[in-house]
């Protein structure tokens, strides 16, 4: 295992972009896949090829331009640029992505009205996104490392503590 750990990594390096694309890929197959068995369905495997598609071709993409493009803007980690960076994900970035996986399902699915599971969707992703995404991308996905400026060392980040 941790060879193949290794070798994952040393690609990313390598190769950042394709190997986000399948990393995307098979993330999004693998969770589509595991619904589909806890809800005690039959596997549907042109449905989880479908998300595998979406995934391939817009998400991953999406996402790794995207968030290049919000660290060049905001860079840094000092809690208030990762606080911005959350945000302006979550209000940009979080509704083209739902957007996108809606209307590229509906597409490969050969829907008539291509927008109708978007507006029947779209606020309840979305915001169970919001009490979700926050904390995972703010560091390693719990409150404290979500909101730094609750922690107390010291000086308080609210009060203005430095920048880094």
């Amino acid at each position: 295992m941790a060879g193949w750990w290794r070798a994952l990594s040393r690609a990313a390096r390598r190769h950042p972009w394709p190997t986000n694309v399948l990393l995307y890929a098979a993330l999004f197959s693998s969770g589509d896949a595991l619904q589909q068995r806890l809800r005690g369905a039959q596997a549907d495997w042109r449905q989880t090829r479908r998300v595998a598609t979406v995934t391939a071709t817009f998400h991953a993409n999406f996402n790794y331009v995207w968030l290049g493009l919000l660290e060049r803007a905001l860079p840094g980690r000092a809690p208030r640029t990762v606080l911005a960076k959350v945000l302006c994900d979550q209000v940009v970035g979080a509704p083209v992505a739902v957007s996108a996986f809606y209307v590229g399902m509906s597409i490969l699915q050969g829907k008539d009205d291509i927008f109708l599971d978007l507006k029947q969707k779209f606020w309840n992703t979305y915001m169970s996104g919001l009490m979700y995404w926050p904390f995972v991308q703010s560091g390693d996905g719990t409150f404290k490392s979500a909101l730094p400026f609750f922690q107390t060392k010291g000086s308080s980040a609210i009060k203005g503590s430095p920048e880094k």
